[in-house]
């Protein structure tokens, strides 16, 4: 929300509850768009389990998901000078079983 739509004091009360505080864990996220809209799509995927379930669906104007993009480039500068580079999925690698039973075709 840009500064000039914010009440008087220039604060913005938001409110969160329980359940949302939670949170999703998701390790996939589908992104899709229209010329009006981008949809992102949050999915838990397990190995070794066939069929996969989306937790969260946010859709955003192509201007808020330029500016969340905006956002999360910002936020991984932040932390990278903090934490350190954070390694690509493709340098890392996992065992894919996650130590679970192992898939079989």
């Amino acid at each position: 929300m840009d500064q000039q739509h914010l009440p008087e004091n220039n604060q913005l009360n938001i409110e969160i509850s329980e359940e949302v505080a939670e949170g999703e864990y998701a390790n996939l996220a589908i992104i899709t768009h229209s010329h009006a809209e981008f949809v992102i799509d949050f999915v838990n995927v397990m190995p070794g389990t066939p069929k996969s379930r989306v937790k969260s669906r946010i859709i955003l104007t192509p201007q808020h998901a330029k500016r969340l993009m905006r956002a999360l480039t910002e936020n991984i500068q932040k932390y990278e000078t903090v934490n350190g580079p954070i390694k690509d999925l493709e340098e890392i690698q996992l065992p894919l079983n996650f130590g679970g039973p192992t898939a079989q075709a």
